[in-house]
């Protein structure tokens, strides 16, 4: 059975750059509700991304956003079953440090913490903080991560980190207590490069769907993760992500879509892409050059499904059977009511969740 899992808004509106979009800031109390939501339908896992400075524009886009960390964990308090993932942005938060939290939250949800490893793509985010090592750090910062996450996962296992590696040296660093359960790794690597790091150190690859109503157009990258993780020796599974964008019929999701289309903050998109063109080492499948690309800026150049229910269901069950997907993160331009119809209405519907509760 294909896991279902929510990337949650941790910055304002979402990810739809759209002035008729939903418009609202990111807080605790709303994530709460969205998270013990999923939970109640059954969903597998909830990941926040971090993010520490935003587009601009009109909308104001992603100028406000809580602190991965800090929200798992008080998520982690006020549910039970759900998997929470946090995100760490490599280059603010030193490994040691960002291993202590992992063995705190997982005291706080034994068994149900895993952290995104993000290597960054917004240079900006770094330079208000003194942190952007430049951007020749774009051509080795899965070198760097690698080191980091070896320092995490030393710290994990044994307590102790001797680590003397380019980037980081630990002496004689100390973890204490140490994670009851396997802090599960997640990374989202598309360049070569990339993938190469999440063969190697990852447990789970974020793989971006692609296109609109093209549920099984990924199919290539995730052949690609998994020849990466064969000649490793590692099972390394995809979690693909695409908006949901749903109603009764489908000429009603249609109307929304074309709506927030209308309002494609064009501002924000421009920021955006200005920023992701300075990586100028991103091979073609890199997630700077995808989101260079115009044609579905209005939710970041994500894979979109838009339809009735049943017709997302359909295209669901289409992702869940390409070889390697492991598990299925969604997004909705309007997260409660988009959940309540996921669960009410088209999870029912889905082979691949078979005998999961519609109720909350």
């Amino acid at each position: 059975m294909a896991q279902i899992g929510i990337f949650i808004p941790i910055g304002n509106n979402g990810w739809l750059i759209s002035k008729n979009a939903p418009q609202y800031k990111p807080s605790f109390e709303l994530n709460k509700q969205i998270v013990q939501k999923a939970e109640g339908y059954g969903f597998d896992f909830a990941l926040s991304m971090i993010k520490l400075r935003g587009f601009g524009g009109e909308t104001e886009f992603w100028d406000h956003n809580l602190e991965s960390f800090t929200l798992m964990s008080a998520l982690g308090a006020v549910t039970d079953k759900i998997k929470l993932f946090a995100s760490t942005a490599v280059l603010a938060l030193p490994p040691a440090i960002c291993a202590r939290m992992a063995s705190t939250i997982e005291s706080v949800a034994p068994g149900r913490f895993g952290i995104n490893i993000v290597t960054g793509w917004q240079g900006a985010e770094y330079e208000q903080m003194g942190l952007w090592p430049g951007n020749a750090y774009f051509g080795y910062r899965y070198d760097y991560a690698s080191e980091y996450v070896q320092v995490m996962k030393d710290l994990w296992s044994k307590g102790k980190s001797d680590f003397k590696g380019k980037y980081f040296t630990m002496e004689d660093c100390k973890l204490s207590p140490q994670p009851a359960h396997e802090i599960k790794i997640v990374a989202a690597g598309q360049s070569g490069r990339g993938l190469e790091f999440a063969s190697q150190y990852a447990d789970y690859n974020f793989c971006l769907g692609v296109g609109l109503n093209t549920p099984t157009a990924f199919a290539q990258a995730n052949e690609r993760l998994l020849e990466a993780a064969a000649s490793v020796g590692r099972d390394v599974g995809a979690y693909v992500l695409f908006m949901v964008i749903t109603d009764s019929t489908d000429e009603a999701a249609e109307a929304k879509w074309q709506s927030y289309k209308d309002g494609l903050d064009v501002d924000a998109v421009a920021w955006m892409s200005t920023q992701s063109s300075k990586d100028t080492k991103a091979d073609a499948n890199a997630t700077a050059s995808k989101l260079q690309l115009p044609e579905g800026a209005v939710n970041m150049n994500m894979g979109t499904l838009v339809g009735s229910y049943e017709k997302i269901a359909g295209m669901l069950d289409e992702v869940a059977a390409v070889p390697g997907t492991k598990g299925i993160m969604l997004t909705f331009d309007d997260f409660l009511g988009g959940l309540d119809q996921f669960g009410k209405e088209i999870q029912p519907l889905m082979k691949s969740r078979q005998g999961l509760s519609n109720g909350h």
